[in-house]
């Protein structure tokens, strides 16, 4: 990619790339803030290394607080997925992987498919602020979004009619708990993209996204989610 001193001081001015990673997504993280791992962590440390400066992983709980970090410049780099609500804070790379959000609900209940969960007096289980928070917060037009530290937490302690999330850790959870069941059929696609702050220089954005691509290319993103132990997560197109 040639010469990168010049993206190294836009994307890194103080020196060390500050990656905001979320530990609330097992897919994409996973471990503690000392020592995380999973596939954004594995790209964060690439970009870094691209550009050769060191990578510091400043670690959440959250993707609001991610989201947070990138906008309040206490991160320079971020792994959201891409929603409307936040695309005039965030420029985003193209999607390196694709999850599934999908429902959980009590198993007597008599919701067979997403569009059963939009009535009247549904109230859905959600972590503030994440992906799927934001996009049935847009797209809902009965039911009702209920926000909470942890959507099945929230289900479980105000007796919700359903629970949102992500497909990998939901059916972990339906799992545990024999009284649920996964609503199989996704109610949305998550594409999941590398993000920075929108008034980098262009030469900034197109190497991200230029290196995203190649990282999807090369096997770097599929071999990232091997070792994580998410070989379900499917790599984007």
């Amino acid at each position: 990619m040639g010469d990168l001193s010049a993206v190294a001081a836009d994307l890194a001015p103080g020196g060390t790339l500050r990656a905001a990673i979320n530990l609330g997504n097992p897919v994409l993280a996973h471990g503690t803030p000392d020592e995380p791992g999973g596939v954004t962590v594995d790209i964060a440390r690439e970009v870094a290394a691209r550009l050769d400066v060191p990578a510091e992983l400043v670690c959440f709980d959250a993707a609001r607080k991610s989201f947070e970090a990138l906008t309040s410049d206490a991160a320079d780099l971020c792994f959201l997925a891409i929603e409307p609500a936040r695309a005039a804070s965030v420029a985003f790379t193209a999607p390196y992987v694709v999850i599934e959000g999908v429902f959980v609900a009590p198993v007597d209940s008599p919701f067979r498919a997403p569009a059963d969960v939009d009535r009247p007096g549904v109230r859905i289980g959600v972590k503030q602020g994440s992906a799927y928070d934001l996009f049935l917060t847009r797209t809902l037009e009965h039911a009702t979004v209920v926000r909470g530290e942890d959507g099945v937490v929230a289900f479980e302690e105000g007796g919700l009619e359903v629970a949102a999330g992500i497909r990998q850790p939901m059916t972990a959870y339906a799992a545990a708990h024999p009284g649920t069941r996964v609503i199989d059929e996704r109610f949305m696609r998550i594409e999941q993209a590398v993000g920075t702050s929108p008034d980098r220089r262009p030469e900034t954005l197109a190497f991200l996204r230029d290196l995203v691509e190649e990282l999807k290319g090369n096997g770097f993103v599929a071999d990232a989610l091997r070792r994580a132990n998410q070989p379900d997560a499917t790599v984007a197109d």
